[in-house]
Parts: structure tokens; C-alpha cells; sequence
């Protein structure tokens, strides 16, 4: 009776904790994505309950539609240049705030992490700043080098603008990862690098055969992060700093999505795009899950 009643208040306890985190998970998880489901369904206003069942028509007109393209490109683009862009510099920055002791060390972790706790439309509104063609810094910073005065429009270049969205993306996601990272380097037994360097290993074989092993799965989280947030969230950037603009060459799905039903109100149009926003999350990260595992295969 003892075992049953002890076994009784541990699931008790478990089910303290979980009960309610599933109520709010399904609560503002599930019910949001079944709801986007059913409106994509339909031909909707928004401004009524006069909806009309068409189908699947939405996702019809989806395959025909232009922006849905470019947008769905540019969102992937800004996953590789965020993923490539901010691994590279949140790994560099963490090996070297960790491996090589020096007294500012936690000043530029500090300073690193400032962009983390910055809300994204002030990173936006100061990046609209920095590239400003009149007074921006960027301008001003290329005019010390030349006899005039430069005077470029970088948010203004129809086939290039996109490329403009990626240093503000970058600069701000570098440092969080840099901290996972520094996490995780720090949990590695310092004897490993000692043994190492009795046998003659520099520091790239150090990083190459210690410290890349033992934070991939590190990595591999935050690489999986990096894609879900930039899927789901990279419209704010864009909105922000383009508006989707010039002639919508800028557009991601999020920020087309927020057009489509808050500005020209075709809230079937723009839930059938938060599904298929789902449903590339959902394949990507499947996708992705396996090629790092088979990565995690050769590097072990």
C-alpha cells in the first residue's frame, strides 16, 4: 500500500507541473494553429462573420502568386546568412572569450549581449539610421575615404536590398549563441586541453578535435533555433526597416502575411500563408535534425 501511495503522489507531482504547461501550450499553441486551419478554408474579411467556404482555393492561388516566391526565397536566405553569419562569429567570440584569458573578458561578453535585450524595432530603427543615404554612418564612414561625399541608397537597391537585412539580423543573434557557447565550452574538463598540449596540439587542434565535439549538440540546438525564429519571425526586421519594399523585394512570408490580412484585410489569404509557414518549419527542421545527425556521425 505504501509502494501505491508513494507511487500515487509522485505522478501527483508530476502532474502538477505538466498539467498546467500543457493547458497553455495548447491554449496559445495548439488552438491558434487549428483556428489559422479552419480560416484558411475560407474567403474572410476579417470585419464580419459572413465567411465563404472555398476550399483550398487559397492555397490554389498561393502557387500562382509571385511575392509568396520571393518571400518564401528570402526567408530562406536570411536562415543560411543568419545561420552561417551568426555561428561562425558567436563560436569565434566564445572560443576566444573563454580559451584566451584576458582581463576584459566580461566586459565584451557584456557588450556582445547588448543587442539581446534591445527591442527589435529600436535595432531596426538604428540600422534604418546607419544606412541612411544623407546622414547615416555608413555613408559617412566610406566618405573619409573618397574626395565626395558618397551617397548611397542602401535600403533603395531592388536586387540587393534583401542582402541589407542581413547585418542587423547577425548583430543581433550573435550574443545569445556566444553565451550558450560559453556554457558549454566552459563544462569541457580543462585536463582534456592539458593532455592535448603534452602531446603537442596548437590551438586549431584543440578546437577541431575537442571543443567542436563536445558543443556540437550546442550548436546543433541553436542552429535549429536560429531556422524556427527567422521562419516565424524575421517579418518584424522587415517591416521595420522596408516594408517589403522596394516593389516587394524584401517581402518574407511573415510580413506579406501581416499585409495580406491586416492590410487589405484577406484573413483566409493570410491564414493559409501562417500554414504553409507551419508546414516549411515543420519539414525544415525535420530536414535539418537529420542532416546534423549524420554530421554528429562524422565528426564523433
Amino acid at each position: 500500500m505504501k509502494l501505491g501511495t508513494n507511487a500515487w503522489q509522485r505522478n501527483l507531482f508530476i502532474a502538477t507541473f505538466i498539467i498546467p504547461t500543457f493547458l497553455f501550450f495548447c491554449v496559445f499553441t495548439v488552438y491558434p494553429v487549428l483556428q489559422a486551419m479552419y480560416y484558411s478554408l475560407y474567403d474572410w474579411s476579417g470585419s464580419s462573420d459572413n465567411k465563404t467556404f472555398i476550399g483550398l482555393d487559397n492555397f490554389k492561388e498561393m502557387l500562382h502568386d509571385p511575392i509568396i516566391w520571393i518571400g518564401m526565397g528570402n526567408d530562406y536566405f536570411l536562415v543560411a546568412g543568419k545561420i552561417i553569419g551568426i555561428m561562425i562569429l558567436a563560436t569565434f567570440f566564445a572560443v576566444a572569450l573563454t580559451r584566451f584569458k584576458f582581463r576584459l573578458a566580461n566586459f565584451f561578453r557584456s557588450i556582445f549581449f547588448i543587442p539581446n535585450v534591445i527591442s527589435v524595432v529600436v535595432i531596426g530603427v538604428l540600422w534604418n539610421f546607419i544606412y541612411n543615404p544623407q546622414i547615416g554612418f555608413l555613408n559617412s564612414f566610406l566618405s573619409l575615404f573618397t574626395k565626395d561625399k558618397v551617397d548611397i541608397t542602401w535600403l533603395g537597391f531592388t536586387s540587393h536590398t534583401i542582402w541589407m537585412l542581413l547585418p542587423p539580423a547577425i548583430w543581433a543573434g550573435i550574443g545569445f549563441y556566444m553565451i550558450l557557447l560559453i556554457a558549454a565550452i566552459q563544462g569541457i574538463p580543462e585536463s582534456y586541453y592539458e593532455a592535448s598540449s603534452l602531446e603537442g596540439a596548437g590551438q586549431w587542434h584543440q578546437f577541431r578535435h575537442i571543443t567542436l565535439p563536445l558543443i556540437w549538440e550546442q550548436m546543433k540546438v541553436s542552429i535549429l533555433n536560429i531556422m524556427m525564429t527567422t521562419l516565424n519571425g524575421s517579418f518584424v526586421i522587415v517591416m521595420i526597416m522596408t516594408n517589403g519594399g522596394p516593389d516587394n523585394t524584401t517581402q518574407v512570408m511573415g510580413s506579406y502575411l501581416y499585409q495580406m490580412a491586416f492590410t487589405q484585410y484577406h484573413f483566409g489569404y493570410g491564414a493559409a500563408i501562417g500554414v504553409l509557414i507551419l508546414v516549411l518549419s515543420m519539414i525544415t527542421t525535420i530536414i535539418l535534425q537529420r542532416l546534423m545527425r549524420q554530421e554528429t556521425i562524422e565528426i564523433s
